[in-house]
């Protein structure tokens, strides 16, 4: 990290901390029913335990709680910090890294590039975050409470293609980093190194380190990857996945010696469950001592969803989810008994998903699509209303431009595999052009919204797609007509297929169908997302950081797009 960027972090991660409120979820709208409940109200729980895109989850317990980071690849803030008392249910409680860096690198969207599967530790006291970008290397960060505030992020090894680390502190005294290789920088995969690290991760001890596992001298493997190193009773262990995030399995290797000779066995694989490739996670002891695994699947358009499976020990190899009569190997799980069978209720809650912005913050479930800036939005503009202004688009101005390139987007996840995603917008512009909406964001992506002309408002439906997704997509206006009000309600419904409906009210109660059906699309490495954005196609100033004067003059515009009462709720049929 060069000075300015180290400088400009600091700067930015001040402000990204005092703008959090106390008790980060309190000014978030309760939903009246929950979109996904993975209790079943009978002492089990049901998989996924989170049905949204929580990629590469790491998981660790420090005394009563548990916590977690996942994958935030472009998006900012990133690295997202969740808080469990029951290992089921889980509330986000911040990011560890309130803009990714270089910080100039991502001033526009990385689809795919930036922050990929973390690793969350305890040790001598205080949280520890490894982290790759495979285009920079790999980073440290700590903190003496998982809230934060978190250190700057350290860059402890550059290099490309240097991914998924995970540290082990030795009983010894020693230090070690474990990490696999990305074939799309390095040249090549299947393979896991290990390093040897100063303690307080300043810096690595070797040059090369020492190729521990070869996936290429192992039958049927392929693009192992996702490693995480443990040591149990003078066993050491990496357990890591191969064979693709789709139709992969979960495999673990142990030895003696942290340098090998390893054993290998595979542990957990889809075999006859309804869970496609149990992909890589982490392993951790409940407070009672049960063993448990969480591990993501990949559910293409819905992303990475988080599973729990139980864990056993047999002769020093772990025994995950349900073993198969014939094969020995486990298999996931739809559902199994809750960890903690009692937790207090205050403490139990999920990721949220609609937010009322009666808070002067953004509800912590929200990123930008790329590093964000302060004048973009405003929460106390318009009481109870977000206020976007409209940024100009990085790659053109016309307005056939897609939001591909837009980094003034505001996406959550998708929640569950059904649910209805609802917002009034009301847009106020004399620029012909400017455009606000509610959006389905993925690599193709369509959006319902108001658009400005000369001496109207009209609403519109958009699509952005292509023969394939490693093509890019081309906007095309699907439906349009003259808005009798520059104030609408809008609406998505997606059903357990993920196809959309798009759909607008003006009053807000009863909702017509407006435009065609829509097959949501994952992104780079991620799920498809809903999302709020406001685009101004021409006299927009830069979206780069400015004085604090020059903001408050932005932000006194009368060009903006409000939007209220954000709400995601279970679908239901019109």
């Amino acid at each position: 990290m060069n000075c300015f960027d180290k400088a400009l972090y600091c700067l930015l991660s001040s402000v990204f901390l005092l703008a959090q409120p106390v008790h980060a979820q309190h000014h978030q709208q309760a939903d009246s029913k929950q979109v996904w409940e993975p209790d079943l109200g009978n002492g089990r729980y049901r998989n996924p335990i989170i049905h949204a895109d929580y990629s590469d989850p790491d998981v660790i317990r420090v005394g009563k709680h548990y916590y977690m980071t996942a994958s935030s690849f472009n998006s900012a803030p990133g690295l997202p910090l969740l808080q469990s008392e029951d290992m089921i249910h889980w509330r986000i409680v911040g990011h560890a890294s309130p803009h990714l860096i270089p910080a100039e690198n991502f001033r526009t969207p990385q689809h795919g590039k930036g922050v990929w599967a973390p690793s969350l530790r305890f040790h001598d006291g205080k949280f520890w975050i490894f982290y790759p970008d495979p285009d920079f290397g790999i980073y440290v960060m700590t903190a003496k409470e998982f809230t934060g505030p978190w250190s700057t992020p350290h860059l402890l090894v550059a290099g490309k293609g240097l991914i998924d680390p995970t540290p082990l502190w030795d009983d010894d005294g020693k230090a070690w980093l474990l990490h696999a290789w990305a074939k799309s920088r390095a040249g090549f995969n299947n393979q896991l190194t290990l390093r040897a690290m100063d303690p307080d991760a300043s810096k690595l001890l070797d040059d090369k380190g020492t190729l521990v596992v070869d996936g290429d001298q192992l039958p049927g493997y392929k693009t192992l990857e996702g490693p995480k190193l443990y040591k149990r009773n003078a066993w050491y262990y990496i357990f890591a996945p191969a064979g693709g995030v789709e139709f992969g399995w979960q495999s673990v290797f142990r030895a003696k010696n942290i340098l090998g000779p390893y054993e290998e066995k595979i542990v957990l694989a889809q075999g006859d469950s309804k869970t496609n490739g149990p992909h890589q996670g982490a392993w951790v002891t409940a407070e009672d001592g049960r063993d448990w695994f969480y591990h993501f699947q990949d559910k293409r358009a819905y992303g990475r969803i988080v599973h729990l499976q139980p864990m056993q020990w047999q002769d020093d190899w772990p025994v995950m989810g349900k073993r198969h009569p014939t094969t020995g190997i486990g298999e996931p799980v739809d559902t199994w008994e809750k960890p903690v069978l009692e937790s207090p209720l205050i403490n139990l809650a999920n990721p949220p998903s609609s937010d009322d912005f009666s808070s002067p913050t953004l509800g912590l479930q929200w990123q930008w699509n790329a590093n964000w800036n302060s004048d973009w939005y405003s929460l106390t503009a318009n009481k109870n209303h977000l206020r976007l202004y409209p940024q100009a688009l990085a790659a053109s101005t016309s307005a056939s431009s897609s939001l591909i390139d837009y980094p003034a987007i505001l996406l959550q996840k998708l929640p569950a595999p059904a649910f209805e995603a609802s917002v009034k917008l009301k847009l106020n512009s004399n620029i012909n052009g400017d455009r606000a909406g509610l959006v389905l964001y993925g690599l193709h992506y369509a959006w319902i919204g108001l658009e400005r002309h000369q001496d109207h408002y009209s609403l519109q439906y958009r699509t952005c797609s292509s023969a394939n997704l490693n093509q890019r997509c081309q906007e095309k206006l699907v439906q349009t007509k003259i808005a009798e009000q520059a104030e609408i309600h809008l609406k998505i419904a997606l059903n357990s297929a993920g196809v959309a409906q798009f759909y607008y009210s003006e009053q807000g109660e009863q909702f017509t169908v407006f435009g065609t059906e829509f097959n949501a699309t994952p992104g780079r490495w991620v799920g498809a997302k809903i999302g709020l954005f406001h685009i101004g196609t021409r006299d927009v100033a830069s979206s780069t950081v400015v004085s604090n004067k020059n903001k408050e003059q932005a932000k006194s515009t009368n060009r903006f797009a409000d939007f209220a009462d954000f709400r995601v709720s279970p679908r239901t049929n019109y």
